[in-house]
């Protein structure tokens, strides 16, 4: 990343609060998340699921929810709306004020109340309740305990995330693993929260791109992945809840993965845990500004530390981007399918594609929510699906140097959004995804525009740097 990113930008002065609960299923509700898997139901917790709530407000426009969970994926949009629906209910909030981000743990219950007759399918009913009753619970605690704060971004890096779009040697197909031959981005995105008045962390965030794909077929636990042991590396040493937000990770994942041993997402976690407190360390050389010479030996550049400009805007922005199809059996046509159907691992696909084709109906098109947020000068953008990583690296380039916050499986899942360039592929992320070739370039495009169109607006409310010495 460009060395201006480098700077402790776009903070966000207002009301903030954070609450958390646990959110962790019954051990025996139906956890199948790999076709490869031999078992439907896990045998033990690795470490407990939670979902945390960061609650932004400003002067008296509707707070925005930020919602952090130790969860997968929807299988289908009226199981989501059954979770969401609810909880905007509850809360009287607009749906563009509210995002459920999901850590996409591959290790965590089924949310799909059509896998109800399978082993451990009739828990998920119950525990889909038992969520949106904790999540409400989370976000009208945060809201409650809301006090001034200022919360403000710094950038860094961490090796963890790999590209793992690998073609098969002289074949045309491409695995999904590991290749050296391809760059990953590795931009780590971390925020704080602090008192208003003190240094006192009320809250991080953490922003980062890589599957949790650690835990596979073999593990027989219910796991948040790595970001369990990210967690149990920062929340000791800052003393306040940590939110991981994934990012565009749709091509990006650690090298070793695929494990049944909870031991390697753990070092994994601690990884990318460790990484962020080294940024968390380096807050006290954002913004020095040069001030004079020494002459001494050599002539010594010395610095100042100046105070950041702070921003109140808090705006928030639900725009729908209508994507292709690709052409698509019906779904009457994969139900059959999946009846005859006698493999595993292919029944497996097939019910998954049928939570999609029941998502996106059977039109040639359908609409994509993409959420932009505005808080401060910096810039949150979360949507559905999993994009591959050029959607927060083309955002990053064009809006630099604030702080731009990515999401994937946010409010919802689909597909993936592979690059156009990738449709002559014989891949996984390809044939998977519903969308036509140019539907992550649309995407793209579309939160450049809503939101330029935020920035534009409230312009006053910035206020000017305070010099310190």
């Amino acid at each position: 990343m460009p060395s201006a990113l480098s700077l402790l930008t776009s903070v966000f002065t207002g009301k903030i609060g954070v609450a958390r609960e646990d959110i962790t299923p019954p051990v025996e509700i139906y956890s199948r998340s790999w076709g490869a898997a031999a078992h439907d139901i896990a045998e033990s917790i690795h470490r407990p699921l939670t979902v945390t709530v960061l609650a932004l407000q400003s002067d008296n426009r509707p707070p925005l929810l930020l919602i952090a969970a130790d969860l997968g994926w929807w299988k289908n949009a009226a199981d989501e709306w059954f979770v969401r629906g609810p909880v905007l209910e509850a809360l009287k909030l607009p749906p563009e004020c509210l995002l459920i981000s999901f850590s996409h743990t591959h290790a965590g219950p089924s949310l799909s109340l059509d896998d109800k007759e399978k082993p451990g399918g009739a828990l998920i009913e119950p525990y889909l309740k038992t969520l949106r009753a904790r999540i409400i619970q989370a976000a009208q605690s945060a809201l409650a305990s809301a006090r001034p704060a200022r919360l403000s971004w710094r950038y860094g890096h961490c090796d963890l995330a790999h590209n793992r779009d690998l073609q098969e040697k002289d074949k045309p197909r491409y695995v999904v693993g590991y290749n050296a031959n391809e760059p990953a981005d590795d931009t780590l995105l971390v925020g704080k929260v602090e008192e208003a008045g003190s240094n006192r962390i009320l809250a991080t965030i953490v922003n980062y791109a890589c599957h949790p794909t650690t835990l596979a077929w073999d593990n027989r636990t219910i796991s948040p992945d790595y970001p369990g042991a990210m967690r149990e590396v920062i929340e000791p040493a800052t003393g306040a809840p940590c939110l991981f937000l994934q990012g565009a990770s749709g091509e990006l994942a650690p090298i070793e993965q695929y494990a049944g041993d909870p031991a390697v997402c753990d070092r994994h976690g601690r990884r990318l845990g460790h990484a962020a407190l080294s940024v968390l360390e380096s807050w006290s050389e954002a913004n020095l500004v040069f001030e004079r010479v020494v002459e001494s030996g050599a002539a010594l550049a010395t610095f100042r530390a100046e105070a950041p400009a702070t921003s109140t805007a808090l705006q928030a922005e639900l725009r729908p981007v209508d994507l292709a199809l690709k052409p698509l059996p019906s779904l009457k046509e994969i139900e059959e399918k999946w009846r005859n159907c006698s493999d595993r691992a292919l029944r497996e696909r097939l019910w998954r594609q049928r939570g999609i084709r029941k998502t996106v109906g059977d039109g040639t098109s359908s609409a994509m929510p993409l959420w932009v947020w505005r808080v401060g000068e910096a810039l949150i953008l979360a949507q559905p699906n999993e994009a591959y990583s050029q959607l927060q690296t083309d955002l990053r380039h064009r809006f630099r140097p604030r702080a731009v916050i990515v999401l994937n499986v946010t409010n919802g899942h689909v597909g993936y959004l592979p690059p156009q360039n990738h449709y002559t592929r014989d891949q996984y992320s390809v044939w998977q995804t519903p969308f036509a070739a140019g539907g992550l370039e649309q995407v793209i495009e579309a939160a450049k525009t809503t939101a330029q169109a935020l920035l534009n607006t409230s312009a006053s409310t910035a206020a000017p740097a305070a010099k310190t010495k």
